[in-house]
Parts: structure tokens; C-alpha cells; sequence
């Protein structure tokens, strides 16, 4: 018995090499999976910031699955969008397990892609030689924003419709093109089916195609020249006689293990929010959003979800609308020229000096009080608190070429730390 189960092992194991070898004639599997896997060195003393960028990628393919089932079952149009979704929660098998976990899933994706963008800013992610990677991730963000907004319409609940309303009547600012613009995006002169029509291919085809695109050209620019670690040295300078960099190890099966670890706790985390809060005191899920969309019935406060609300809070921040239209662009580009903004030669924060650990922190806190201001009724008070954040936030990169210039800065080790 044993030697016929050996055989059948060997004849199952010849047969999956012959079939590896079948395909690596035609496509190359095996030098892919060597050259991202098995074989691409990483740095050895990854922290638990560096779990951000597969989490990210996890709820990317979480939110492409559940999109899938979701479109099995929603109508995009303006009459049956509402009664879909509720159809959706209450008679399609799990079908509110999976609108939950897509709803969720949506504001996950944005928290980890913060901490991702924040790891970047704590080890200095975007300098020399991974400029052309923090560009591609900014991309990235912005589809993100995209596909967030896209598909904060097709509820069709009374905020969703609303804010909306108010988003994209933020472009009818723009002098000369403004109006037509809008127009344009709505694709009628009010938010209406052919909107919700238009907003659901962006949302289902369009934008998920450039993610995943950008995502692989994101991680294939990463790869080639190397992640970072929390000591910013390039592990690469230092190979063996093999050829292999001596801090590094493999990425599998060592980086992807300590990776799974990671996935599980944030599942167990995931679940709770599904399970026990999905719509998170209304932070996730708006309340209003439990309405049908009514264009005669404007919900108390309109505000986007919470994601978008720092962005928000500086439009609060300016009284006039075009002012802070450009203010809220200014704010979404500017980290792009960050490769360029720092000077400073050191990359990780364990080495550089006290002023740029002070402002990472005000900056950090900043964004954070513009998106608590955000989801605060408007007062005089959430007012100024606008306006003292949104400096705080420009500041750090306007003055960054100044303050990182003359930073004093500690000696970097020539090999990574423990």
C-alpha cells in the first residue's frame, strides 16, 4: 500500500513538473515567481508598517469580488438603484454579508492606504532611488478617491444623491468651464439617471481596470529597485559571495509568512466591523443613506464620508468656493513633489533630526483634526479649527525644503539594525 501511494505521488509530482514546463515554453511562470517571489530579496528587519502594502492589496481583491456579486444584483437606474440595494440586504442569499463587507471593505481600503502613505513619510519611501514608485502610489490614490466617489452615488440614498449634488457643483466654480464642465460630469443639468448610469461604468470598468493596472506597475517599479527598510539603506550595496544582498532574506516564504500573520489579525479586526458594527455610528454607512434619494427632501447636514472629510474641512476652511476648490487640489498634488521637497539626505526617521520628527507628528495630527472638523456641524469654532489645520497641512510641505536643508541629522549605520 505504502509503495503504491509513493508511486502515485511520483507520477502526480512528474505530472505538475511536465505541466510547469509546458507553460514556462509559453509564458514565463517560473521567472516571474523567481523574480517577485522566491528569489526578490527583501530587507530582513521589516516591522509591522511594512504589512500596509499587502493589506492593501488584500482588500483590493476583496472589494473586486464582492463588486462582482454586488453588480449580479443592483440596477443602475434612478427608479430601482434603492430597491436593488434593499433587495441586495434582505432576500439575496448573504447578500447583506457581502454589501457589508463591500461597504466596509471600502473605508478599510482607505485606511490602509493611509498608513501605507504615512510608513512612506515615517522612512522616507519616496527619495532616491523610489521616486517613480511614490508616483505611481499617488496615482493610485487618486483612483482610489475616484472609485470612492463613483461609487458613493449608486446606493441612490438621500446623502449619497445629495452629496453628490454638492461634489460635483464644486467643479461649476471653475471660471469660463465650469458650468460646462458639471454638465459634463453629470452628463444632465441635475444629478439624475443618466449620472447614476455614467458613475456606475466609471465605478464597475473604468477605474477598477486602472487600479489594477497601476497596482502591478507599482509593485513592478518597487521590485526593481528595491523596498526600503526602517533603516533606509540600500540592501543591495552589501551581497555576499552568492551574489545575494546580506541583509536580505526572500521574500517567500519569509516576508509572505509573516504577511499571513498580519492578513489574520486584520481579518479578525475586519470581522468585528462587519458583524457587530457595519455601519460604524454612521461613519461607514450614513444614516440619510437608509432614504431613498429626494430631491425635494435635503438631508440636515451634508458632508462626504468620513475618508474625504479632510478635504472637505479645507473647503470649510476658505469662504470663497473657487478658493477652496483650488486649495482642495493644491492639497491632493502636493505630495507628489515630496521626492523633491526633501532635502535631506537621510531617509529614515530613526536618523534624522528633532524638526522633522515635530512636523511629521503636527502634519500627522493636522490631517486628523481636518477630518474630525469634516464630520462636525459648522460652527465658528470648527471654522477656525479648519483654518489652523489646513496651515499646519501646508506647511509642512512648503517648508519643507527649508527646515530638511539644514536638518542635523544622526550617523546612518552601513548595515541594518535589528
Amino acid at each position: 500500500m505504502a509503495s503504491s501511494e509513493a508511486d502515485v505521488l511520483d507520477r502526480l509530482g512528474s505530472g505538475l513538473r511536465a505541466l510547469g514546463a509546458w507553460i514556462d515554453d509559453r509564458f514565463p511562470m517560473t521567472k516571474l515567481i523567481k523574480e517577485h517571489a522566491t528569489e526578490y530579496y527583501a530587507s530582513k528587519n521589516f516591522n509591522v508598517w511594512y504589512g500596509f502594502g499587502i493589506l492593501a492589496t488584500f482588500v483590493l481583491v476583496l472589494q473586486l469580488v464582492t463588486g462582482i456579486f454586488l453588480t449580479m444584483n443592483y440596477k443602475p437606474a434612478a427608479a430601482d438603484a434603492f430597491a436593488s440595494v434593499e433587495y441586495i440586504m434582505r432576500d439575496v442569499n448573504w447578500g447583506w454579508l457581502i454589501r457589508y463587507l463591500h461597504s466596509t471593505g471600502a473605508s478599510a481600503f482607505f485606511i490602509v492606504v493611509y498608513l501605507h502613505m504615512f510608513r512612506g513619510l515615517l522612512y522616507g519611501s519616496y527619495k532616491k532611488p523610489r521616486e517613480l514608485v511614490w508616483i505611481i502610489g499617488m496615482f493610485i490614490y487618486l483612483c482610489l478617491m475616484a472609485e470612492g466617489f463613483f461609487g458613493y452615488l449608486l446606493p441612490w440614498g438621500n446623502m449619497s444623491y445629495w452629496g453628490a449634488q454638492v461634489i460635483v457643483s464644486l467643479f461649476g466654480s471653475i471660471p469660463v468651464v465650469g458650468n460646462g464642465l458639471s454638465e459634463w460630469i453629470r452628463g444632465d443639468f441635475f444629478i439624475s439617471d443618466i449620472t447614476l448610469n455614467r458613475f456606475f461604468a466609471f465605478h464597475v470598468i473604468a477605474v477598477p481596470l486602472m487600479l489594477v493596472m497601476l497596482v502591478v506597475v507599482h509593485i513592478m517599479a518597487l521590485h526593481e529597485v528595491g523596498s526600503n527598510n526602517p533603516d533606509g539603506i540600500e540592501i543591495k550595496e552589501h551581497k555576499g559571495p552568492d551574489g545575494k544582498p546580506i541583509d536580505g532574506v526572500a521574500f517567500h516564504p519569509y516576508h509572505t509568512s509573516k504577511d499571513l500573520v498580519i492578513i489574520i489579525v486584520f481579518l479578525i479586526a475586519f470581522a468585528a466591523v462587519v458583524f457587530f458594527a457595519p455601519d460604524m455610528g454612521g461613519y461607514f454607512l450614513e444614516h440619510a443613506n437608509f432614504e431613498p434619494a429626494n430631491q425635494l427632501q435635503t438631508p440636515p447636514e451634508i458632508a462626504p464620508v468620513w475618508y474625504f472629510t479632510p478635504f472637505y474641512a479645507m473647503l470649510r476652511a476658505v469662504p470663497n468656493k473657487l478658493a477652496g476648490v483650488v486649495l482642495m487640489g493644491t492639497a491632493v498634488l502636493l505630495p507628489f513633489f515630496l521626492p523633491w521637497l526633501d532635502r535631506c539626505r537621510v531617509k529614515s526617521i530613526r536618523y534624522r533630526g528633532t524638526v522633522y520628527k515635530v512636523a511629521l507628528m503636527v502634519f500627522a495630527v493636522s490631517f486628523i483634526g481636518l477630518g474630525y472638523c469634516g464630520l462636525q456641524k459648522p460652527t465658528e469654532m470648527v471654522y477656525l479649527f479648519c483654518r489652523i489645520f489646513t496651515i499646519l497641512y501646508f506647511a509642512f510641505f512648503v517648508l519643507m525644503p527649508f527646515y530638511s536643508r539644514h536638518e542635523k541629522t544622526k550617523p546612518v549605520p552601513t548595515r541594518v539594525t535589528p
